[in-house]
């Protein structure tokens, strides 16, 4: 049996086994007792030997399942976030944009939890993103037979520095929930430095010819996907970066431009209180 990593582990927990909502803490459902009689019929309670039957302990676990499977927040602090922002374009080419959906705004709680979750390892708050990634709704006609994640990669240096890749382990969680999967035949070249702290035209400047193919997409429809999309800079050159490869392909062919459908999916973009 393949081993858990610790970060799966923590997950599966918060999900199935913690029935508190994982940013106030207060329990997002109702006791077990109260689950069991709110699911019985008044006009007809059952007897004890009636309650330990095979039939009615599974029509029970369907309840909890379905109710617990709403969320891993609670109503309250679910609806105290903005999700689904209205996306937004950057440029990839002349006369071509690539559109990114974020799936909320990067304030609190989100921002907090990001920041934890990247700098400091805190594994206790990938519940909380995992929330937020699956309020992304898939794209439309993509599923696994013709779709790919693109996560953004990163260098060896940054994850020898780091000791984990954030934003695979955010991506295939993505994946997981939109049942699609990933592609990693983008390389990120070694010499860019981090974008924070970089205005948008550093950022740019930053990552010119920072991504290189090492292997031809297997589909059409790419699904780029970050944690932070800040300006989309890395988003940006990420696209042009599969763009310019299929207009190259197309070109050494001599056969017309066959470009891939590109769209980009974050985690969070921007402050709404800017």
């Amino acid at each position: 049996m393949r081993r858990l990593a610790p970060y799966q582990t923590g997950l599966w927990l918060a999900e199935y086994v913690d029935i508190r909502c994982q940013l106030c803490r207060v329990y997002r459902s109702t006791a077990p007792s109260q689950l069991l009689s709110s699911h019985l019929s008044p006009a007809a309670p059952p007897t004890a030997d009636s309650m330990l039957t095979d039939i009615y302990r599974g029509k029970v676990a369907r309840y909890i399942h379905r109710h617990l499977s709403r969320g891993l927040l609670c109503a309250h602090c679910h609806h105290g976030i903005t999700w689904l922002p209205k996306p937004f374009r950057v440029d990839i080419a002349a006369g071509s944009a690539l559109g990114i959906q974020a799936s909320t705004f990067y304030d609190y709680p989100i921002r907090q939890a990001i920041r934890a979750f990247k700098h400091d390892e805190d594994m206790s708050k990938l519940p909380l993103l995992l929330h937020a990634i699956r309020q992304l709704p898939r794209p439309h006609g993509c599923h696994h037979d013709n779709a790919v994640i693109v996560a953004m990669p990163t260098t060896p240096q940054r994850l020898v520095k780091r000791g984990f890749d954030p934003v695979s382990i955010l991506a295939a969680q993505l994946s997981k929930h939109w049942q699609i999967p990933l592609w990693q035949g983008v390389r990120r070249i070694d010499h860019t430095v981090s974008q924070q702290g970089l205005t948008r035209a550093e950022r740019l400047s930053n990552l010119n010819n920072a991504f290189v193919l090492t292997e031809t997409p297997p589909v059409k429809r790419l699904l780029l996907f970050d944690d932070v999309a800040t300006t989309g800079a890395s988003l940006q050159a990420l696209g042009r970066a599969l763009y310019k490869s299929a207009t190259n392909t197309a070109s050494a062919s001599s056969l017309p431009t066959n470009r891939y459908h590109l769209s980009a999916y974050a985690l969070a973009h921007g402050s709404q209180y800017r």
